[in-house]
């Protein structure tokens, strides 16, 4: 736009048209005809400059939108009528034009007023025919036309103005001084959150959502873009480091459990084996698994109502129940009250007073009827007092009836004793279930500490008696002392520790046999018949265990108890040159035995 100054044009139109008038007033024929034309011109000279003004304010006013070439107007010569005093044609519609240029610039100022608090909002433009154009988005580009950062834009609520500060210059944001702290204008107090109804009912219910963050209410959030995350330099290399050092340890840890192993030094490096192997935990404990579905614990996620607590097969009812009386294990070891102890004397007479009882009863039975009679015992010794006139007429007949009835009576007795013995598949049977009966009352176990077992014998002794008695259990032969285990009945079990504690002579070897041949002085009646007896013995191999000394050989009860079942089917020995493998032969359950026997220690022992 120029910096000169125009003239007012409302004052310019009235005297052009004073001056039309008085042009019209003259006649055409004179000299004022070329003023007229002159005045033409000038009316085309000041359409020009308005339109050329016109075209550089719209460019100032539109935001980036090129305005044309300023073109002059088409002119139209309008000559005036010398009839009429009117202006002409052309001069009203220039007229009509200008009013409608001063309202769009009315127009304009109210826009500029409305936006005046965000300037970078853009001003509505208005073409020639009052259509609002559509407000051209802001761009993100470089220059004027970048967007603003979203720190720099207000996004607190304008507080309202009046009429007095409305024309005021805007103040920044922040005070540049401290002189400006003071008059820094108060925020506005932020706007209490509206809580829904439904979250004032419910307590627990989340707040009400934050503001949004732009500066404009319902704009769109900006969507930002995920950025690239680098591993870090070695991330990887030291990752596969820890582990290789993680399987390095390992092996080492192996390496050292084998060559202890082989050394015998297990049960100091026990320990370490616990480390290395460790049961891993159990999906759910037998308490739990009852009530769990799946018998693990992720079921707890589903919910209690999923549990089987409230079924028909849960382990939990709502009612009460009474588990049915079961005697109690002691019970079964109860000893019976035993009878009188009768002496010799009595015991007859009341042997014959039952038998009078019951021949009493025969005999009435007999004279009821109920029964026959017997038939009259003959004896040779009784025979004249019972056959007194056959025997008299004939007695060698008599005599040969009476014997042939005596041996009847031996083979019908001796038949009925065969009958009632039993066969030695029956004897046997029978005392398997004498001692599964002893079985029932309880089973037990007892371990001895044996300071050498070298000896075969004692080994035989030890075995087979386990084995008649139906013991089950393990011996264990080791380089420091072996160990003996058993279990079974109680009344095998008394047997047996009497045999290890009491029958079996552990100081005195057994007599060598196999090879070398031993003779043996049996006696001084034997020496006159010249007859020795002979026992060809095995000489051990040096070296082996036959060369130990039984002098100071004993057997001690380390414990005996009660147990729940038994552990072993059998009775097996085993030599176990280590510890470890000893604990393996026990099992886990029996283990602490072998500890108990290793470090038990004789009374006479311990005082010293």
């Amino acid at each position: 736009m120029s910096d000169k100054k125009r003239a007012f044009e409302g004052n310019g139109e009235s005297n052009i048209a004073k001056k039309l008038k008085s042009d019209s007033a003259t006649p055409s024929n004179g000299s004022p005809a070329g003023a007229a034309m002159s005045a033409q011109d000038l009316i085309a000279q000041k359409r020009a400059e308005i339109s050329a003004k016109l075209a550089a304010m719209k460019k100032g006013v539109s935001s980036g939108q090129p305005s044309a070439s300023p073109s002059p107007a088409p002119t139209t010569t309008a000559v005036p009528s010398p009839h009429t005093g009117s202006p002409s044609p052309g001069v009203s519609d220039d007229l009509a034009r200008r009013v409608a240029e001063a309202k769009r610039r009315v127009a304009e100022a109210q826009s500029k007023l409305a936006v005046k608090d965000n300037p970078y909002m853009s001003v509505p433009q208005f073409g020639k025919k009052k259509q609002p154009q559509a407000v051209e988005p802001a761009q993100q580009g470089a220059g004027l036309k970048m967007a603003a950062h979203p720190l720099l834009l207000d996004n607190s609520t304008p507080a309202p103005q009046s009429k007095k500060d409305r024309y005021k210059p805007m103040q920044p944001k922040f005070a540049s001084i401290k002189a400006n702290v003071r008059n820094a204008p108060t925020p506005p107090p932020a706007p209490v959150p509206v809580v829904p109804m439904e979250s004032k009912l419910n307590p627990y219910a989340s707040a009400a959502a934050a503001p949004t963050e732009s500066g404009f209410e319902g704009a769109p959030r900006e969507r930002v873009g995920r950025s690239f995350r680098f591993n870090p330099k070695g991330k990887y290399v030291q990752i596969a480091n820890q582990v290789r050092q993680e399987a390095q340890l390992e092996q080492l840890k192996q390496r050292i459990a084998e060559s202890a192993r082989k050394a015998g030094l297990d049960s100091e490096f026990e320990t370490l084996e616990k480390n290395i192997r460790r049961d891993a935990p159990p999906a759910a404990e037998w308490w739990d698994a009852a009530l769990l579905p799946h018998k693990t614990y992720d079921d707890l996620s589903f919910g209690m109502s999923q549990m089987n607590i409230r079924n028909d097969n849960s382990p939990i009812t709502m009612y009460v129940q009474h588990p049915i009386p079961i005697p109690a294990p002691g019970d079964k070891n109860k000893a019976a009250m035993k009878p009188l102890k009768l002496t010799k004397k009595e015991q007859k007479k009341m042997r014959k007073q039952r038998r009078q009882a019951e021949l009493q009863d025969k005999r009435d039975r007999i004279r009821m009827g109920l029964i026959p009679p017997d038939p009259p015992k003959v004896r040779l010794a009784n025979l004249m007092k019972v056959l007194t006139s056959d025997a008299v007429q004939d007695p060698t007949r008599v005599e040969a009836r009476v014997r042939r009835e005596v041996a009847m009576r031996r083979h019908a007795h001796e038949k009925m004793n065969a009958e009632r013995k039993l066969t030695d598949e029956q004897r046997r049977e029978k005392i398997e279930n004498q001692k599964l009966e002893e079985e029932k009352k309880g089973i037990y176990g007892a371990v001895f500490k044996v300071k050498t077992l070298s000896d075969p014998s004692h080994r035989f002794k030890v075995r087979k008696n386990a084995e008649q008695m139906n013991l089950t259990g393990v011996c264990i032969f080791h380089p420091m002392f072996s160990m003996v285990y058993v279990e079974g009945a109680a009344k095998s079990l008394r047997q047996y520790k009497r045999l290890m504690l009491h029958r079996i002579a552990w100081t005195e070897p057994s007599r060598a046999r196999g090879e070398e041949e031993v003779e043996i002085d049996v006696g001084d009646e034997e020496e006159g018949d010249g007859s020795k007896g002979k026992a060809r013995a095995t000489s051990v191999p040096d070296g082996e265990e036959g060369n130990v000394s039984l002098e100071d050989n004993h057997c001690w009860l380390i414990w005996e108890g009660q147990l729940r079942d038994r552990a072993f089917n059998n009775f097996k020995p085993k030599s176990c040159p280590t510890d470890t493998l000893a604990k393996e032969v026990l099992g886990a359950k029996l283990a602490g035995y072998w500890d108990q026997a290793k470090n038990w220690k004789p009374e006479e022992e311990e005082l010293f």
